[in-house]
């Protein structure tokens, strides 16, 4: 929640509560951008059923962030607190997290989506290739897809997350550790054996992934 102290700091914060309708507007915006990535991204799951027999996806989840997640994120970065500032400078206001069977189905996801024209690719992230420091891992696509209205066409952004059923776990139980659990009374040594577990959990990724490529194999093999 907005502390009451931040009211008034970099002069936006009441206007932006106050601005019921121009966050309606917004909102609006966002969660077309959310439908759209979703219809997309359940066009190819099906397709790639049809050709091959099984789907890629496993589920498919989203969100949009709240006016008091939003506001938290300008005042973090010492930015303006506006609509408009909200929407130049946050771009994960509208989020689709992909969680996909295998690794390989990670990338394969992504490249789908990235080569459909419409689908404009801001920034990407690899924290599968490369983990974050506490051992997170999932790929990371800021991408812009156009929202088709009566009388105009506006590009909106939005964070497209793309993990396995492993890195999903992990990183559920990851946030109820660190960021609902009071952090002053964690037990020592927590946050290495989270890492830890993020590693046994990635090993375990990768071979439930070789284990599916011999059975594939093997059935390839009559």
């Amino acid at each position: 929640m907005i502390n009451e102290k931040d009211y008034g700091k970099n002069g936006g914060i009441a206007e932006f509560y106050n601005g019921a309708r121009e966050f309606s507007v917004m909102r609006n915006l966002y969660d077309c951008a959310v439908k759209q990535l979703k219809l997309k991204l359940e066009i190819l799951n099906n397709e790639f059923n049809v050709r091959y027999s099984r789907n890629p996806i496993h589920h498919i989840e989203s969100r949009l962030k709240s006016a008091d997640s939003i506001i938290a994120k300008l005042l973090k970065k010492n930015l303006p607190v506006s609509i408009e500032s909200a929407m130049k400078n946050v771009n994960d206001i509208a989020g689709v997290r992909v969680v996909c069977s295998y690794i390989d189905d990670v990338y394969a996801v992504a490249e789908m989506l990235l080569r459909q024209t419409d689908v404009k690719l801001n920034k990407r992230q690899d924290y599968i290739a490369a983990p974050n420091y506490n051992g997170y891992r999932s790929l990371h696509l800021d991408v812009s897809v156009p929202v088709f209205f009566s009388d105009t066409t506006q590009f909106v952004s939005a964070e497209v997350q793309i993990r396995t059923i492993a890195m999903d776990f992990w990183a559920s139980l990851e946030h109820d550790v660190r960021y609902k659990a009071d952090k002053s009374r964690l037990p020592a040594g927590i946050n290495e054996e989270m890492l830890a577990c993020a590693d046994e959990i990635a090993r375990i990724d990768v071979k439930m992934q070789d284990m599916y490529k011999r059975i594939q194999q093997a059935e390839r093999n009559g």
